[in-house]
C-alpha cells in the first residue's frame, strides 16, 4: 500500500450561524440541554409514547492533554470498552504524520497543524464540551451520513469563551486543545452508542487542519 495522503479541511471560526445543522455555541452549561433520540422501531407499529427515550444523560471531565507529538483525551462522563481506547485514553491526533513524528519534538514548540485518523458519531444523543479555563479549541464536524468522506469535514475554532453542542449523528472526534493540556465539562446521552470510522484503514488518508484562523 502507499503512503497515507493528508487532506487539509478549512479551519472556520464557530458562530451559531457557520454551526447550522451541526450544533450551536452554549453559553451555561448547566442550563444546556441534551438531546436524546428515541429508540428506533422495528416495523410498522410506533413506540409508545414516553418510552425509549428513558437512558438519560451522564456527565464528566472530557481531558486532553499533549504527550509530544501525540494529543490524548479522556471522556470521564463514560465507561471506555471499545477498542479504540487503551488504558482509558483515545488517541485523538498528532502533530504531524505519524509517520514523520520526530523525537526531537520540543513541547514547548507551536502545534501549527492537527492531524486526525479517525471520527465517530453517537446517534443515541447529542453531545457538549464546555472549556472549564477559557482556552481556545478546535472541533472537526461533518453532517449526517454514513458514506461520509475525509473530504466532507470542516474544523470549527472556538474561542474558549463558550461551550460547544453538537446534535445526535453529526461525525466528529471530540475536541482538540493547542495548549499543552485543557479540560472540558461534558455532558452526553447515557446510551453512549457510537459509529466509527478510520480514515487510515478505509481510504488511507489522513485529515489535518491549520491551528490558527486565517487572517
Amino acid at each position: 500500500m502507499s503512503d497515507p495522503k493528508a487532506v487539509e479541511i478549512p479551519l472556520i471560526k464557530a458562530t451559531n450561524e457557520s454551526l447550522k445543522g451541526y450544533g450551536y455555541l452554549i453559553d451555561n452549561y448547566e442550563e444546556s440541554k441534551i438531546e436524546i433520540v428515541t429508540w428506533p422501531k422495528q416495523g410498522w407499529r410506533e413506540i409508545d409514547a414516553g418510552t425509549g427515550n428513558e437512558g438519560g444523560i451522564t456527565q464528566g471531565s472530557f481531558d486532553v492533554w499533549w504527550d509530544d507529538n501525540i494529543l490524548y483525551g479522556q471522556n470521564n462522563a463514560v465507561a471506555h470498552k471499545s477498542k479504540y481506547e487503551v488504558d482509558g485514553k483515545y488517541i485523538l491526533g498528532y502533530s504531524s504524520l505519524p509517520d514523520k513524528i520526530s523525537k526531537n519534538y520540543n513541547n514547548n514548540s507551536s502545534r501549527k497543524e492537527i492531524y486526525i485518523w479517525h471520527a465517530n458519531y453517537h446517534p443515541d444523543g447529542g453531545q457538549l464540551f464546555f472549556p472549564t479555563e477559557n482556552k481556545s479549541f478546535i472541533s472537526p464536524l461533518a453532517l449526517p451520513g454514513d458514506n461520509i468522506q475525509p473530504e466532507d469535514f470542516k474544523a470549527f475554532y472556538i474561542d474558549g469563551t463558550k461551550g460547544l453542542y453538537i446534535h445526535p449523528n453529526i461525525w466528529h472526534e471530540g475536541v482538540f486543545s493547542i495548549q499543552k493540556k485543557c479540560s472540558f465539562k461534558g455532558k452526553q446521552g447515557k446510551v453512549h452508542a457510537r459509529v466509527s470510522i478510520d480514515f487510515k484503514k478505509e481510504f488511507n488518508k489522513y485529515i489535518f487542519f491549520k491551528t490558527e484562523l486565517p487572517r
